[in-house]
């Protein structure tokens, strides 16, 4: 147990897997927590007391429900810590304000669990989808990842929804003798759906749909606000695409016309409310219509949780603006690109240099090969890590 972990956290005890099927309150949750959730949540929502459990058997806690305390783990993780240090979209730039991994992390946290509270869902297991749903991000974002991507492309490849599966099962040691955090089954079963999500299989949990939608939300948002804030954009750039363009209508009875920042603010907030709002209506009604009584009920479905179709249509726009004009800008990829190759140049050298890796990961190569633990220790790596590791490697190659 480490300083940053609550002293009040079980250690796992090793027990044989759970068995199939609901479980009963007192074996995963307080019969507390289980009557208030009967409460509170709807017969759809994915309820603590019909959890099957965790890999490695625990007791339950007594003040605090499976999916609370899968929340506490990802939050008092190391891989949690170092989003502080990974970048968004924009990569070397000087700027303070604008959003790193772990920033749009917590506001896609905020929004989601605003829309699972008006949905009746469970909060608790909305909140540890949402904070770990980018852990296993590289440095320099999905320009990191693309990088990996390349390096392993003859290793099975490299993306961040199966690599965050990798760090909560493996790569995180928090308990004597068992790898990983030892998160809820039903935690790892929602980050599963989203790396198959491109295959179209049935639809994760309605928490799951939830955490996925909030993240569009903060992104199609957050990113433009970014952009204005780095000078990327202008605001009437902005408004030349219909989503903002009507959201700034919507407002256009609050603030000072003139005051371009204000304005920027205004329409920022309205886009999300607006967003949320759509989406909480439009689901409502979509579960209804497929008469959802259970979390079971789900499975079979396309996704329920979405915004109306003709929100999703402006969405799409700004996607197509923001791809063009932010994602493509020459400002970011001539910070992109040099951050690239010298993320390529450190996975290389630790490849032809695996002796350089750390004891743990040295022996995980002998399992699962070099390429691909290389790939686990660079992963886990900040930006300004990965650019010391840079700045040595050249230092010793300059060294006579």
């Amino acid at each position: 147990m480490t300083p940053n972990e609550p002293a009040d956290e079980q250690q796992p005890q090793g027990a044989p897997s759970p068995p199939d099927g609901v479980r009963t309150a007192d074996a995963v949750c307080p019969s507390e927590i289980a009557h208030r959730e009967h409460a509170l949540l709807a017969p759809y929502a994915m309820h603590s007391a019909e959890s099957v459990g965790r890999v490695h058997a625990e007791p339950p806690h007594p003040f605090r429900g499976p999916f609370q305390r899968d929340r506490d783990r990802v939050v008092h993780s190391s891989a949690f810590r170092r989003l502080s240090h990974k970048t968004q979209v924009f990569t070397g730039e000087p700027g303070d304000h604008h959003r790193s991994r772990l920033t749009h992390t917590l506001e896609v946290a905020s929004v989601a669990r605003t829309i699972g509270r008006a949905l009746r869902l469970n909060e608790d297991l909305i909140e540890a989808l949402a904070l770990m749903h980018d852990l296993g991000h590289p440095p320099f974002g999905h320009a990191g990842e693309r990088v990996l991507n390349e390096c392993l492309a003859t290793h099975g490849g490299f993306s961040h929804n199966q690599q965050g599966l990798r760090v909560v099962q493996l790569l995180e040691q928090r308990y004597a003798g068992i790898p990983g955090l030892n998160l809820s089954c039903e935690v790892l079963d929602c980050q599963r759906a989203r790396i198959a999500k491109s295959a179209g299989p049935p639809s994760a949990l309605l928490e799951a749909q939830v955490v996925d939608a909030a993240d569009s939300i903060v992104y199609d948002t957050h990113d433009a606000d970014d952009a204005l804030e780095l000078g990327l954009l202008t605001l009437d750039e902005l408004f030349e695409v219909p989503l903002w363009q009507q959201a700034r209508e919507r407002v256009a009875e609050h603030g000072d016309p003139d005051d371009q920042r204000q304005l920027a603010m205004l329409v920022l907030h309205e886009l999300i409310d607006w967003q949320v709002s759509d989406l909480v209506e439009t689901s409502r009604l979509r579960i209804r219509q497929a008469g959802i009584k259970s979390a079971r009920d789900v499975h079979p479905h396309p996704v329920l949780v979405r915004v109306s179709e003709g929100l999703a249509r402006r969405k799409q726009e700004l996607e197509a603006f923001l791809l063009k004009r932010v994602y493509r800008h020459t400002r970011v990829r001539a910070q992109i690109e040099p951050a690239q190759d010298k993320l390529r140049r450190v996975f290389d050298h630790l490849c032809r240099h695996s002796d350089l890796l750390p004891p743990a990961y040295l022996i995980r190569g002998q399992h699962v090969g070099i390429p691909r633990t290389v790939a686990d220790y660079v992963a886990g790596m900040t930006d300004r890590y990965v650019l010391r590791q840079y700045a040595r490697i050249v230092e010793e190659k300059a060294a006579p």
